[in-house]
């Protein structure tokens, strides 16, 4: 089955090979949950909540696409859409929380776990600054307790990247230890590698404490981040690509895209 719901601590690395270098390194944490547990963590918690205001907290809007759904049966529904058989999944979530309110979460990235105990698939949810989000829903190939896919980019994030490029996805499931590698890969060949990595803390008040105090404001740092980075890549001269809109609730899987209304 799954791994328990934690707090992950670690670190997020961008290494841009093309057209000009640019590397960047920043401390982040996460939260992996359960999607089964986050009610009762939420009653457990002083300092997380579950779609209330807190300290730290986890709204489902600020991931679902259909209104009216869990975020439990939306990822259900997003596997079935693949071809993927979704009965009795065992679903978790790795995913930054709302901090005093605020959030903003480039990937959140759900492993989805087979009764067996085998990663059965992983949706990656990614969020762009223009307020777009897209899905890309993928069967896990285990490899040595590794997960390894490919996909082609369908969605709009950096301004300073082409949209005719594939992904590739090396993770590592969630344990004691986290990591999601994720390569770039353009006509010519690799253009960016992004990984994120972390290492399991116990998912307490105390704990939660701990990480505010250590890295605070993390979301909000996020966006910061986001921006100072832009910034430096554009005076190194790489161009800007303008936006492409994304629909509303565009979704990526082994069976093409579709839109989902709402």
């Amino acid at each position: 089955m799954g791994a328990p719901s934690a707090i992950f601590v670690g670190d997020v690395v961008h290494h841009r090979l093309t057209p000009r270098r640019h590397r960047l390194r920043y401390r982040c944490y996460w939260l992996y949950l359960d999607l089964d547990e986050i009610e009762a963590i939420g009653r457990r918690l002083r300092l997380f909540s579950h779609n209330r205001f807190n300290l730290f907290a986890f709204h489902d809007r600020d991931h679902l696409h259909r209104p009216g759904q869990s975020l439990r049966e939306e990822i259900v529904a997003a596997l079935r859409e693949a071809g993927i058989d979704p009965s009795d999944a065992r679903i978790g979530v790795l995913t930054m929380p709302r901090v005093l309110g605020y959030v903003f979460n480039p990937l959140s990235t759900y492993f989805c776990y087979g009764p067996d105990g085998d990663l059965r698939a992983m949706v990656y949810e990614v969020h762009n600054t223009f307020r777009e989000r897209h899905r890309y829903v993928l069967a896990a190939a285990n490899t040595q307790g590794r997960a390894a896919q490919q996909c082609g980019k369908r969605f709009y994030v950096s301004p300073f990247m082409d949209m005719d490029m594939t992904y590739t996805f090396r993770v590592r499931p969630p344990g004691e230890q986290i990591g999601i590698a994720i390569g770039t890969h353009g006509e010519t060949g690799p253009v960016l590698f992004a990984a994120l990595s972390g290492k399991r803390r116990e998912l307490t008040d105390s704990g939660l404490l701990r990480v505010f105090f250590a890295i605070p404001l993390l979301t909000m740092k996020v966006v910061a981040a986001i921006h100072w980075e832009a910034l430096r890549i554009w005076l190194k001269g790489v161009r800007v690509r303008p936006h492409t809109p994304a629909g509303a609730g565009l979704v990526s899987n082994g069976r093409g895209a579709h839109r989902i209304e709402g």
